[in-house]
């Protein structure tokens, strides 16, 4: 204690009160998710640094792909793909084909091929994957690179991502519309993929089953050298190139164009960290020391050109992005050293502009590819005569949509039935072990009306979790009976004299305990550093459970950890409540199960069944709320039936209701 602390402390006993210190709450979650990175980190770190060796190297990159194919819910099974060509087009120096193909039964991926014309093949073939534009491939840079590239001399496919452009899978109402009614193109990934996760499956799965299957039609062709076979795309589709070189030994060479590469596994980690939509998200990658740039080891020592605009730490990507990618750029490029890799081969490329598949970045695609899949210079200086068509002229399908046209099922309707078979769920929490028993700090007692108000602290496996007690003034023992009450908006909501919490303890006698957890109230986590336009997205509820899951500790194990702490130390003599509102019914109906002494859950509203989801396809059910895998052990409604007895359902969430548990 210095000087200064020590003379405000006597000032304060002066006064008649010692000082109260609250913890930094909104740093309890940083700090938990921060120290969890640093494992990951640590962990990679000590695997890559083993990477002394070809045979290393080479085992590394093996458990690269089993591991890739394990985080995201595992390898498909190839299927017919049923090609067809719906139309074609000619246009000076190519021809385009519009074609459709099944990556799984009925799931129609719409294309466009791109066929060079007035020369003789087999040509080198490049599947370009667009990034999340809402027209996918009829976008007009995206088309202008693959007019390019085909009159270079390539063969490129050019498919419609899941959500984009004819695969749009929630279409504003109306006949004929083909845009989607959801906020974005992000959101047409990660809808889906939030539920695929509740069965075990992933967007990052189906995506990148889509990239392997659109190479097998591009290596079919027959104009097609299937030994010089590339992928290329910008923003997301430059970070589905990079999932396609994990798992796909075929591709020759990559072009990756303002990629998500930032890692979780990183030196100065700022949580949340680069979180995105749903396929971009590796859950479950924390703990095996797995992380984004790990898809790019597979592809060593082929050729591998990776670009990042300058301004993506701005906004797009974390603030972290630009010395993340060269920190990691410098691991690989040991690695195409140890492999003996042609000079030139490993490139890394910086442009000043925005994130946009910019001339700039087209250019550099062109000569890399020159190089390493035609055999030239690299020395291009200008771009071919490009001319974007019109959205409808590129279309495949008459109106534009997949499902209309070609009757494709959609990312849901492959999914399984949940089996809900009643195996064991706890382990899907991730629980960390505590490692005592949790403590009770008191911060200071107020005098209410009819009852004693304390600030009181719980320590957790994340830090203190804040508590009002609302003590009656009766009770001058251990509390008989004890109500902890939890709720979305937090303990704040209702602790003035004249609301509930202070009502309940001052008429009904009960000693009342209402406390956050992990991302509610007092316990929401800071604002995130770095520019505006990254931070505030980054600061919601969903940025937060996406970083957890990827981390190996679910927001939802996360809050039912925090109850089960609270509920250990506050319990009563006689009997222990917890009633719960709204969305924060599903960690504590988890918590009740995994908590024989609590001898009562009392819960309105809230989530009915995970399974119901599926069919719902505007929920609104918080990304907090999921956990990866439920859906093949169990249900909501099975963990209600467990509970029997200690189970309490109302409709009422009032004075009257809470008093009469």
């Amino acid at each position: 204690m210095d000087r200064r602390t020590a003379l405000l402390a006597l000032a304060g006993a002066a006064a008649g009160r010692a000082q109260i210190r609250y913890a930094e709450y909104y740093r309890c979650l940083p700090d938990y998710l921060t120290a969890l990175a640093g494992q990951a980190d640590a962990q990679r770190s000590t695997a890559l640094g083993t990477l002394t060796t070809p045979a290393a190297i080479r085992a590394r990159q093996s458990w690269v792909r089993t591991a890739f194919w394990k985080l995201v819910g595992g390898e498909p099974s190839r299927t017919p793909l049923n090609l067809r060509t719906t139309a074609s087009i000619q246009r000076p120096g190519y021809r385009m084909d519009k074609v459709v193909y099944e990556s799984q039964p009925g799931l129609i991926i719409p294309a466009n091929l791109y066929v060079p014309s007035g020369r003789r093949g087999p040509f080198p073939g490049v599947l370009f994957q667009a990034g999340h534009s809402l027209d996918g491939k009829a976008a007009a840079p995206y088309q202008k690179c693959c007019q390019a590239l085909a009159r270079l001399g390539y063969v490129v496919l050019a498919p419609d991502p899941m959500g984009q452009g004819e695969r749009t899978y929630y279409p504003k109402s109306g006949a004929g519309e083909r845009r989607t009614r959801l906020d974005s193109a992000d959101e047409e990934h990660s809808r889906p993929g939030r539920l695929m996760l509740l069965l075990g499956d992933s967007a990052t799965r189906m995506q990148t089953w889509d990239a392997v299957r659109s190479l097998d039609v591009l290596a079919s062709h027959p104009d097609v050298d299937p030994r010089r076979l590339a992928s290329t795309g910008q923003s997301g589709g430059g970070t589905l190139t990079m999932f396609l070189a994990a798992v796909d030994g075929r591709l020759a060479c990559a072009a990756v164009s303002c990629g998500n590469s930032e890692n979780f596994a990183c030196e100065g980690f700022l949580a949340p960290g680069s979180t995105d939509d749903a396929e971009q998200n590796f859950i479950g990658a924390g703990p095996l020391g797995f992380d984004r740039w790990d898809t790019l080891y597979p592809l060593a020592p082929k050729p591998l050109w990776i670009a990042a605009s300058a301004r993506d730490s701005f906004g797009t990507y974390s603030p972290r992005y630009l010395d993340s990618g060269r920190a990691e750029f410098a691991r690989l490029s040991a690695v195409y050293q140890r492999l003996n890799a042609p000079a030139g081969s490993l490139e890394w490329y910086e442009t000043p502009v925005p994130h946009a598949l910019s001339h700039d970045l087209r250019m550099g695609i062109y000569r890399f590819f020159d190089r390493w899949l035609l055999g030239g210079t690299g020395q291009i200086t200008s771009e071919p005569e490009v001319a974007p068509e019109p959205e409808e002229v590129v279309q495949v399908g008459r109106t534009g949509n997949a499902i209309r046209d070609f009757r494709s099922v959609t990312p849901l309707q492959l999914l399984p039935k949940p089996t809900t078979s009643g195996g064991d769920w706890k382990d899907l929490l991730h629980l960390d072990a505590p490692a005592k028993p949790p403590e009770v700090k008191v911060l200071g007692r107020a005098d209410g009306e009819g009852c004693f108000i304390e600030g009181v602290e719980v320590s957790g496996q994340a830090g203190p979790i804040p508590v009002w007690r609302f003590i009656p003034k009766q009770s001058n023992t251990q509390p008989g009976r004890v109500l902890l009450i939890l709720e979305p908006r937090g303990r704040n909501g209702r602790w003035r004299e004249d609301d509930l919490y202070h009502q309940l303890a001052s008429q009904s006698g009960w000693t009342v305990c209402a406390f956050d957890v992990r991302g509610i109230g007092d316990l929401s986590p800071e604002l995130g550093r770095g520019n505006p336009y990254y931070a505030r997205p980054h600061a919601d509820e969903e940025a937060w459970a996406w970083a957890s899951l990827i981390l190996g500790r679910p927001l939802l194990g996360q809050r039912v950890a925090d109850i089960l702490s609270v509920a250990a130390s506050l319990r009563g003599r006689d009997r222990t409540v917890l009633a719960a509102t709204g969305h924060t019914t599903v960690p504590a109906t988890l918590a009740t199960a995994l908590d024989p002494k609590i001898d009562l859950l009392y819960t309105t509203g809230g989530l009915e069944s995970w399974a119901a989801l599926l069919n719902l396809p505007d929920y609104t059910e918080p990304l907090a709320n999921f956990l990866p895998g439920i859906l093949r052990r169990t249900d909501l409604p099975a963990v209600r039936t467990s509970l029997g007895v200690r189970l309490r359902r109302g409709k009422t969430w009032d004075l009257a209701a809470l008093s009469a548990l």
